[in-house]
């Protein structure tokens, strides 16, 4: 009698056994098993073909357990993104509301975001909400795989997406900056960070639509303090005061910080010699000190929708409006 190619253990195998032995997730062998929905044909026949293997019977008692949904959700964020921070804030308000449990898995230097979903994953949680997301649509088409996955902030094909009108933000900081009377603007670009490409596109578009009444230019620089400080210092050395922009559009509030200090470091003053707009609308925008014209993202509007997509299964997105804020970074105080 021909040997079986997997090694059986001395134990009854578990469910375990079986996601090691086929290569994938637990979360994926558990959906395979119980016939749901949620995975692929290639994947079924491996988790099939360990489970026989292995001689793998599932526990009836433990599977009636878990055929009552758990309640929790897993949400996925990065540390270092102040937004992140109130987005989860307002889920598990939209959570607690809703009689849902949220187990967070934060990402960072040292933590990826693919490690953060495939824990968040075999921790049987319910769906997955992932705030901009920086995975490919392949890696997170896998994931969904596994676990029913809502993109927050960012478009993602085949997967439930809940976003911001990206346009709409920098249309508004566009058309306010000319009404405040300035004709050459500056966007310090994002690089690759998610949203990066839509206001980047977004800018263009509306300059564009002045018919030369104004200019716009696209800086190169990044997400944060540091590369948007190193961008505008050496723009502001090698620009000329006759043609230099009179206002920035950085990316985001933490762009708008290095620009900031780019500007101080130069002796220009905000926002007589040079307007200076953030986008997000985060705790460093209203600070006292920046005082930072930006742009407010409806965070309780979009973790309302991202946590019914999330405990529905719905298949249908939707996009937010977002909201101007005007501060002192563009309008000087009254004496």
């Amino acid at each position: 009698m021909p040997e079986s190619s997997a090694k059986r253990p001395g134990k009854r195998p578990t469910l375990t056994d079986v996601a090691h032995t086929a290569g994938v997730s637990v979360a994926l062998a558990s959906i395979v098993m119980r016939d749901a929905e949620g995975a692929s044909d290639k994947s079924r026949e491996r988790v099939k073909r360990a489970a026989a293997e292995l001689g793998y019977r599932p526990d009836s008692r433990a599977r009636s357990l878990r055929s009552h949904r758990n309640r929790t959700l897993g949400v996925t964020l990065y540390l270092g993104e102040p937004l992140h921070a109130e987005l989860a804030d307002a889920l598990y308000a939209a959570a607690d509301e809703a009689g849902y449990e949220l187990v967070l898995g934060a990402t960072g230097a040292h933590r990826n975001e693919l490690r953060a979903l495939d824990t968040l994953a075999d921790a049987g949680t319910e769906a997955i909400i992932a705030i901009s997301s920086n995975l490919s649509s392949a890696a997170l088409a896998q994931v969904a795989e596994q676990v029913p996955v809502v993109s927050m902030l960012r478009q993602v094909r085949d997967i439930t997406s809940i976003l911001t009108d990206e346009a709409a933000g920098i249309e508004a900081l566009v058309d306010h900056l000319i009404q405040r009377g300035h004709r050459r603007l500056l966007h310090l670009d994002g690089g690759s960070a998610v949203s990066a490409a839509q206001r980047r596109t977004a800018f263009k578009h509306t300059v564009a639509r002045t018919e030369g009444r104004v200019t716009g230019a696209v800086l190169a620089a990044g997400p944060d303090e540091t590369a948007a400080f190193d961008a505008m210092n050496a723009y502001l050395e090698h620009e000329d005061a006759p043609t230099r922009a009179t206002a920035v559009l950085a990316f985001n509030d933490r762009a708008a910080l290095g620009a900031l200090r780019a500007i101080d470091q130069a002796g220009l003053r905000v926002p007589e010699e040079m307007a200076v707009t953030g986008f997000d609308d985060s705790e460093f925008a209203r600070l006292a000190h920046v005082d930072l014209t930006s742009v407010r993202q409806d965070v309780g509007a979009l973790a309302t929708a991202a946590l019914a997509a999330a405990t529905t299964a719905s298949r249908d997105g939707s996009e937010h409006a977002p909201r101007l804020v005007i501060r002192g970074s563009t309008t000087p105080t009254t004496p």
